[in-house]
């Protein structure tokens, strides 16, 4: 679909932070469509919201159609720009991002097939990757550090006794929008 499509390259050329402001920049390209329209238009084609710099919210596309699996220097990349911190307990890892920014990252992790994570849950700043069991928390949060380029600056390890860092320390702490209370 033509607007689908001119939807996808006004997000790629301009910093879109409003429906409004997209129904704008179509009208100017002689495609006229409401509110509505346009918020089925984003969700159809995948768009998310991300903090560009300055803190403000744009419209993006994922680099990657959401079944494709991601290459390996896809997740360098993203790793690279947006994890600042890596820290692991048992087969959990947490990574630290900028506010607004952890579901891009485990949106490439959750497609890039990476080997020894089980899942993945992303909430504002933090994403939670589950190690399998086999390789543990140290060994998938080395292998994630490598891959963001913190070579173990910034990394936190811990050993039964919270994660230092992550906010799981057994005081119920807000990771992502779900309570954890005691987990460490």
């Amino acid at each position: 679909m033509r607007r689908r499509h001119v939807i996808g390259q006004l997000l790629t050329d301009n910093a879109v932070t409003s429906q409004e402001q997209l129904s704008e920049l179509l009208s100017a390209e002689g495609i006229e469509a409401t509110q509505t329209t346009v918020s089925r238009d984003l969700e159809e084609i995948g768009a998310i919201k991300v903090r560009a710099p300055g803190g403000e919210t744009v419209y993006a596309l994922p680099e990657l159609p959401v079944r494709q699996v991601a290459p390996e220097d896809h997740l360098r990349r993203v790793l690279g720009e947006w994890v600042v911190e890596v820290a692991h307990s048992a087969n959990l890892v947490v990574l630290r991002t900028p506010p607004g920014c952890a579901h891009v990252v485990g949106s490439a992790l959750d497609r890039s097939g990476f080997d020894g994570m089980i899942g993945t849950v992303a909430g504002d700043d933090t994403v939670l990757v589950v190690a399998a069991e086999e390789l543990g928390g140290a060994a998938v949060a080395a292998r994630l550090a490598e891959l963001a380029g913190t070579n173990g600056a910034g990394t936190t390890g811990t050993h039964g006794a919270g994660t230092n860092g992550a906010g799981t320390n057994g005081a119920g702490t807000d990771i992502g929008g779900a309570e954890m209370n005691g987990a460490g």
